[in-house]
């Protein structure tokens, strides 16, 4: 009760600009901390072993040994690595009943037998550790919440303790997470280790798509042309083969970026609710939809660089010259065929279209950006527009092979061209779309995003779609 009494007593305290806080460590994450503090209107005090040689500080700071700046604050930051935690046993003393947060990493996983954080509650028994701000950097620090991620998550045992930091937090401009007890510093610490988490399934498909495809057109083009005629032209890998790989990765992810919402649909149309759960692998494909738009840009982009640099080619020049001279021996002129002409315009033109909507679409994921539009807004480019831009990016294919699958020459080694493959997924998201935006299976789909429920089949409307 008393312990209860006293931890109340500081977070009072906590609400006037007069509160003093503590930092042990005048390294870069504490001086960035400390600037922040000092910008919310805190009373920031360093505790360092070395008081008069610890380096340069935020102006309006005061640097104690530890001893002293443990004693003169209540709740104390604890910016050192885990290796210097030592000394912080003969603090426990000065440190009794004051919040200590910890906001220590690790290089890597399971390096320790303990969190950090509950190593730090057994040197100081008597403290209140909690665990928090150890997923922001010193940069994120420094520059606010605007340019950086606006979460903290926190961790621990006493939860006055806890709701002394979180009016911390929340006064630096940062929205807070509690993660339950001391139990979860494990996890926490674990965060900053992740290397790109909602990256490793588009980077894997990406990777795999891109070497499948490139064999696949290696062996179709290159290889049978080898084997076929005795012609070597191996030098249309690095740009004739790459720039057809690249826009067949790009239209195939951005096809996987639609796919997800698609059968998510029409799971809520088969179950007949919202309320239950997607399968595991569904929720984790829909999680890291932005990141798969993102590199099928980034595809997209290379195709079109790729394109650019089709002009100046050697091979493409000589091309022209020599058809050009052999039609001058024979004085021949080529006619104009506007069926040709209206296909590679309308190819161009669709090709143009689609790139454009596919920018507009990686520039609304910027977090500057998307935060500035309203849910609606966000929604119908990201939705509405970003399935114009692949039916677009399709149809543009589709003129690209135009008549070539009538032609029994273009079934290298009974194999199909690549364009036709990667039209496979596209074709099949824009049908299944366009069966959802039927007014009976839409209707019904509305009413099950409303909340509304098919629960008996004795319903007097037990049929969801409703024509």
């Amino acid at each position: 009760m008393k312990k209860t009494q006293h931890l109340n007593l500081h977070q009072s305290k906590l609400n006037t600009h007069e509160f003093l806080l503590c930092i042990f460590g005048t390294g870069d994450l504490g001086r960035s901390l400390g600037q922040r503090l000092l910008q919310s209107g805190y009373k920031v005090v360093y505790g360092s072993r070395r008081p008069h040689s610890c380096g340069p500080v935020p102006q309006g700071a005061q640097v104690m040994s530890h001893t002293a700046a443990a004693q003169s604050a209540s709740v104390v930051f604890i910016c050192i690595q885990r290796e210097h935690y030592g000394f912080l046993e003969q603090l426990a003393p000065q440190l009794k009943r004051k919040v200590l947060v910890d906001v220590s990493n690790n290089l890597r996983k399971n390096l320790y037998p303990e969190a950090n954080a509950e190593y730090l509650q057994r040197l100081t028994p008597e403290a209140y550790v909690v665990k928090a701000f150890n997923t922001l950097s010193a940069w994120a620090l420094q520059n606010g919440p605007s340019d950086s991620n606006r979460q903290v998550y926190l961790c621990g045992n006493s939860t006055e303790a806890k709701e002394a930091v979180t009016e911390i937090a929340t006064r630096l401009g940062f929205s807070v997470q509690d993660r339950g007890s001391l139990s979860a510093a494990r996890e926490l610490e674990d965060f900053p280790l992740q290397l790109f988490p909602l990256w490793r399934l588009p980077l894997r498909l990406a990777f795999g798509l891109t070497a499948f495809f490139f064999f696949y057109l290696l062996t179709r083009d290159v290889i049978y042309t080898y084997a076929t005629q005795k012609k070597d032209i191996s030098f249309r890998i690095m740009v004739s083969l790459a720039n057809k790989v690249f826009p067949i990765v790009s239209l195939i992810m951005l096809a996987l970026c639609y796919l997800p919402g698609v059968i998510a649909a029409v799971f809520q149309l088969y179950r007949g609710t919202k309320y239950r759960r997607f399968p595991d692998w569904l929720d984790r494909w829909m999680l890291c939809r932005k990141q798969l738009g993102l590199l099928a840009l980034a595809f997209a982009f290379l195709h079109v660089l790729y394109t650019l640099i089709i002009p100046i080619r050697y091979y493409v020049r000589y091309k022209i010259a020599a058809s050009t001279i052999a039609k001058m021996k024979e004085n021949q002129t080529s006619e104009l065929d506007t069926t040709i002409a209206w296909r590679s315009d309308s190819y161009y033109s669709m090709g143009i279209l689609g790139f454009g909507l596919y920018v507009l679409l990686g520039i609304t994921s910027l977090p500057s950006v998307s935060n500035a539009l309203s849910w609606r807004e966000f929604s119908f480019i990201q939705s509405k527009l970003g399935y114009l831009t692949l039916f677009f990016c399709t149809f543009h294919t589709y003129l690209y092979g135009w008549d070539m699958f009538l032609r029994s020459s273009y079934y290298k080694w009974y194999t199909p061209p690549g364009y036709m493959l990667s039209l496979l997924v596209p074709s099949v998201v824009l049908v299944l779309k366009l069966l959802l935006l039927l007014p009976c299976v839409d209707r019904s789909l509305t009413r099950i995003r409303q909340g509304w429920e098919r629960t008996e089949p004795q319903d007097d409307n037990p049929s969801i779609f409703v024509c």
